[in-house]
């Protein structure tokens, strides 16, 4: 199997729903973010697909949650490795490069959608835990 390295963003509204986006020509809704380039870190690489995916940045401190692996929802044979953050946004969301739909998604709702693995078992999970403010979620880092 091969490897996909990314940086993925776990962004909540003030209802506690995700933002998960749907990218052209698939079906599943994943987090905002994508692959890291050579020679850049996780976070800068999520600054640069936050910018091109919604259109705006990122407000404040950034939470690192951790990296996680699941397989890749559309490159079959492949993991994806990635770096999660829980982020703000700054600015409003304008659809961008290759997301043909944004949701605000029930973290606990996961059925109602098709949703990428890493969303449904990583991500999904972190947000229920980051809206209800569980303080074993590490502290935010500029």
């Amino acid at each position: 199997m091969s490897l996909i390295r990314i940086a993925a963003a776990v962004i909540l509204d003030a209802d506690g729903r995700v933002l998960l986006v749907r990218k052209r020509g698939t079906h599943a809704f994943m987090l905002a973010g994508g692959k890291i380039d050579a020679g850049e870190t996780p976070l800068a690489a999520l600054h640069r697909e936050i910018e091109e995916e919604l259109g705006c940045g990122i407000a404040g401190a950034v939470q690192p949650l951790g990296r996680f692996s699941a397989p890749a929802a559309f490159e079959v044979g492949h993991v994806v490795e990635a770096d999660l953050f829980a982020v703000v946004l700054a600015g409003n969301i304008e659809l961008a490069a290759e997301i043909e739909e944004i949701v605000w998604h029930d973290p606990n709702d996961l059925v109602s959608r098709p949703l990428a693995q890493l969303a449904q078992t990583h991500a999904l999970p972190l947000a229920r835990r980051l809206a209800r403010n569980d303080p074993t979620i590490p502290s935010p880092r500029a």
